[in-house]
């Protein structure tokens, strides 16, 4: 995977929070320091449908790729997150683009807490928030390597 550093010319980015059964997906511009959910893919055993995610690069066109980080609570690497490594490491090599990996700590929790908020269903099994957390990831990773802060020369 890339270092942590992103080049300036790092723009469009697609965010994935890992899972299981389904991944999260969420398109930002580190111009605007914006994101937007998209809808997720489904997943077997946290393997994606190849075919579909190529679909979804080809529309989108990123310059990169953020995969949440689903460490523990002290900070230390749990089963979920060296699986999101390695998927982090699979989009780099089949879709020649950096991948970027971020700390993802509670971002499904304060997902939920979103839509729970604005009086959305409780019902996460059939109305999943992997999007929204996965927008989170990217906002979260945008405000940590905001475009003027990336160094000028690779």
């Amino acid at each position: 995977m890339s270092s942590p550093a992103p080049s300036a010319r790092v723009k469009t980015l697609l965010a994935f929070d890992f899972g299981t059964q389904r991944i999260g997906i969420a398109t930002g511009q580190r111009i605007t320091a914006t994101a937007r959910p998209l809808n997720p893919i489904k997943a077997r055993d946290g393997v994606p449908d190849w075919d579909v995610l190529q679909r979804i690069i080809d529309e989108w066109q990123p310059d990169a790729f953020v995969v949440g980080l689903p460490l523990n609570m002290d900070g230390t690497a749990s089963d979920m997150s060296r699986r999101a490594k390695k998927f982090a490491g699979r989009l780099e090599g089949r879709f020649h683009r950096p991948s970027f990996t971020h700390d993802e700590r509670l971002s499904s929790y304060e997902a939920k807490g979103m839509v729970i908020a604005q009086g959305g269903s409780r019902d996460f099994g059939n109305n999943s928030v992997d999007g929204i957390a996965a927008q989170l990831i990217l906002e979260s990773w945008m405000a940590a390597w905001p475009l003027n802060a990336a160094p000028a020369h690779e």
